[in-house]
């Protein structure tokens, strides 16, 4: 529709605008009449629930800022007076705090419903691609900003995270002397990581419309997998997604008030009310608790691990660098798993093999996430290390495999046939 010719259902101004600047024209062909799959559950309501609490998150940081001191001598200070003498400061900066752990909680939620359902597979390639680059980008922003309260694990987690370049060959040390603006974690280091926190939500926002943009050409996946054959496939997105979407809110809402309010700092690490002391170390640096899976797969490579030995020895990397390429690593082939899974059937409802390939999966990151929270001894050593290679055996191996040896359910003919039988 052009410019020229709104909508006959925009009235008074709305229409007066849109003749001039077809926003409304727009939102109304990518939203209200854009056409879904009339199979979606309440798991395609997550990306929804996503785009929230990134809007939550800029929201509540921009308000943060007004009042934050990204100077080592006030930081700590600055984050008790907002949180004791700013009027609401403490309900703002605990949303914004909780709200990276429900951030990550719907992220990761999304990514294994894309897993479970195929929504990697062509022609979507692209759009997984720019969704794990929001994971990455997430994991930047919320790694910056747990060094922002300057408490103990801000100090250290710093430290130890930014110390990981230095394994790199050649380049490593200068790239810490670059991260730490100095030869320390330090004043200069809380300057750049607070610009940078406050660029990558932005930055996020950015790969979001992109990520959108790219879901909007082939249209959304479905449980069955099954490709819209026609008008009897789909219905509008309103108001059959937006109602759904409405009670997943509401719901996630709940959630997360309970915690706001309720529990505060049940994810958060009781050493970081300590004031950051360079003197001190801590006796136990953990990462927050969405970043353990990763941790658990940096920690696991020891210089008497077999795999280590058998793999990257020979190459001259150390324990140290191979730790820090498996956990990269770990993220690249997430990104690769459109071209890693060799079958032609998306969904796992329809794949038997797959479908309990994928639950484990999701039970060996959750056993990486707790292994990641205990100290680096036995048995949570070699607990990390074989979940490390479940890990990729997953990816790697598993998923091409399965694909050439699994013999699919019959597919249904059409989405309509699988919501009007679904025991067919």
């Amino acid at each position: 529709m052009s410019s020229t010719s709104p909508d006959p259902e925009f009235t008074g101004v709305v229409r007066w605008i849109d003749r001039r600047l077809p926003i409304f024209t727009m939102m109304h062909k990518e939203y209200k009449a854009f056409p879904v799959p009339k199979n979606l559950n309440y798991f395609w309501s997550f990306g929804a629930l996503a785009s929230i609490t990134l809007i939550v998150m800029i929201a509540t940081g921009i308000i943060l800022a007004m009042q934050y001191q990204p100077n080592t001598a006030l930081a700590f200070d600055s984050v008790e007076r907002i949180m004791r003498d700013v009027n609401y400061g403490w309900l703002i900066r605990y949303i914004h705090m909780n709200g990276a752990s429900m951030f990550f909680i719907v992220v990761y939620i999304h990514i294994f419903r894309g897993l479970y359902y195929g929504s990697y597979k062509e022609p979507r390639e692209l759009l997984w691609i720019l969704g794990v680059i929001i994971l990455v980008l997430m994991m930047g922003a919320a790694f910056m900003g747990y060094v922002l309260p300057w408490g103990q694990m801000s100090l250290w987690g710093a430290t130890v995270i930014t110390n990981l370049f230095s394994a790199f060959p050649l380049v490593g040390e200068d790239l810490v002397t670059l991260l730490w603006g100095g030869f320390s974690v330090d004043n200069p280091t809380l300057n750049r990581f607070f610009a940078l926190h406050y660029l990558l939500p932005f930055v996020i926002l950015g790969v979001v419309v992109l990520h959108v943009a790219a879901l909007h050409i082939p249209g959304s996946n479905n449980p069955t997998g099954i490709e819209p054959k026609g008008p009897q496939d789909t219905v509008n997105f309103h108001p059959f997604m937006t109602s759904k979407d409405m009670i997943g809110i509401g719901f996630y809402l709940l959630l997360f008030a309970a915690l706001v309010f309720f529990a505060p700092n049940f994810l958060g690490h009781p050493d970081n009310y300590i004031p950051a002391n360079p003197q001190v170390t801590p006796p136990h640096i953990v990462p927050e608790w969405y970043f353990l899976p990763y941790y658990a797969i940096l920690r696991s490579f020891t210089d008497d691990w077999w795999v280590f030995l058998v793999v990257f020895s020979w190459w001259g990397v150390d324990a140290k660098l191979a730790g820090v390429l498996a956990m990269f690593g770990s993220l690249v082939v997430l990104a690769l798993v459109p071209w890693l899974d060799t079958s032609r059937v998306k969904s796992a409802r329809y794949r038997p093999i797959y479908k309990w390939a994928v639950a484990l999966f999701v039970i060996n990151f959750l056993i990486l996430g707790w292994v990641g929270g205990k100290e680096a001894e036995e048995p949570y050593v070699t607990i990390a290390q074989l979940s490390t290679i479940y890990y990729f055996l997953h990816f790697l191996v598993f998923m091409p495999v399965i694909g050439w040896i699994e013999r699919p359910k019959p597919l249904p003919s059409s989405i309509s046939q699988s919501v009007l039988s679904p025991a067919e």
